[in-house]
């Protein structure tokens, strides 16, 4: 039975974040059974945990959702994120893109198209507000596990 993990956190990572651990905790979750993993392809954790995840593609039989919030997303990231944006969009199995243009409320609409069929959300959220504690809060009201990376 396939077990589907969305992914949500803060664009803005500390200096000290540790993404040796965020590897472990994704490799924890694929153990304990989730081989579906939805990125909302935001900067900061979302990339970052997908490009741990396209690592542990080596290893394990699991499958990568890129859930874009709108078509073009990755126009406003400077040059170096755009061309890492680019090279994990290409380690996806599937595309979904949620809006033809970007729209107000369109990457709350990603959150809870994630949330919505995720059976757990790993999540960095250090803070009450944004969009990783919109989706958390979401998630949990609906009574999806959710799993919070510590540093």
């Amino acid at each position: 039975m396939r077990k589907t993990c969305a992914l949500t956190g803060h664009r803005e990572l500390p200096a000290a974040f540790d993404r040796n651990r965020l590897y472990d905790g994704l490799e924890e979750l694929i153990r304990g059974g989730c081989d579906r993993f939805l990125c909302g392809m935001a900067r900061g954790f979302d990339l970052t945990a997908l490009a741990c995840l396209a690592d542990l593609k080596e290893k394990y039989k699991i499958s990568l959702v890129a859930c874009i919030p709108f078509a073009g997303q990755e126009r406003g990231f400077c040059e170096r994120d755009r061309r890492e944006y680019l090279r994990l969009l290409d380690a996806c199995d599937e595309k979904i893109v949620l809006c033809e243009e970007y729209r107000a409320g369109c990457l709350l609409a990603r959150d809870r198209y994630m949330a919505d069929r995720a059976d757990v959300v790993y999540a960095y959220c250090t803070r009450t507000e944004g969009g990783a504690a919109y989706t958390v809060s979401y998630a949990r009201k609906k009574g999806v596990k959710v799993v919070l990376y510590e540093e």
